[in-house]
């Protein structure tokens, strides 16, 4: 169990847990974090990339109202533990500023998750991109189009990428394990656009 209920603030409880495989799980753990379709939006996460340590402020007014709200960081589909608590800061309101935990990898990427005090999930953020020393991240999935506009690219996690820089050869349906560059979001798809650094089978 890891202990990050050090991070508290003075200005109520606000519970944050991490969500992501290879931990130690409580009961609480075991849990499952809802299809992201039944969830409401996390409004804003910034920055939107960044290595371990990047230190991430969360925002959004559009939650139900609630005496206590817990927050989560992992990976989708996953388990989470507790780690952090605090107060609603105004109606609808949850605002917090945290590191991204040294137990994530660069390998998937993370989202914020909203719940209530039952642990019932509440609301999910779009993705953030954990990168590793050299600024890369690197994500396990199909090639989903080649033609067209864009190449794009769906991680395990069925996070929707677009594809530039080292494309070529890349086919419809190939199962890769892409090493890239997270360059922002994409106009082409509902994701992010990354830079292809080197393309490996899984």
């Amino acid at each position: 169990m890891f202990d990050w209920l050090a991070w508290r603030r003075t200005a109520g409880f606000l519970t944050l847990a991490v969500v992501m495989t290879g931990l130690p799980r409580s009961a609480e753990a075991q849990r499952r974090i809802q299809p992201v379709d039944s969830l409401r939006e996390i409004q804003s996460i910034s920055p939107r990339s960044g290595p371990i340590g990047t230190r991430v402020e969360i925002y959004s007014d559009n939650m139900p109202l609630e005496a206590t709200y817990h927050v989560g960081v992992g990976a989708t589909r996953s388990g989470f533990e507790s780690l952090y608590e605090a107060t609603q800061l105004d109606l609808g309101t949850i605002s917090v500023t945290l590191p991204i935990p040294e137990e994530v990898g660069w390998d998937r990427a993370i989202v914020f998750v909203a719940f209530n005090a039952i642990f019932s999930p509440i609301a999910m953020s779009k993705p953030f991109h954990v990168t590793d020393g050299d600024g890369r991240i690197q994500r396990t999935g199909t090639v989903t189009r080649t033609a067209g506009p864009c190449a794009t690219f769906r991680d395990l996690d069925r996070f929707d990428y677009e594809l530039t820089g080292e494309t070529g050869g890349l086919e419809i349906g190939q199962e890769a394990v892409i090493s890239a560059e997270y360059l922002g979001e994409s106009d082409c798809v509902d994701g992010a656009v990354i830079r292809v650094l080197g393309v490996s089978s899984p």
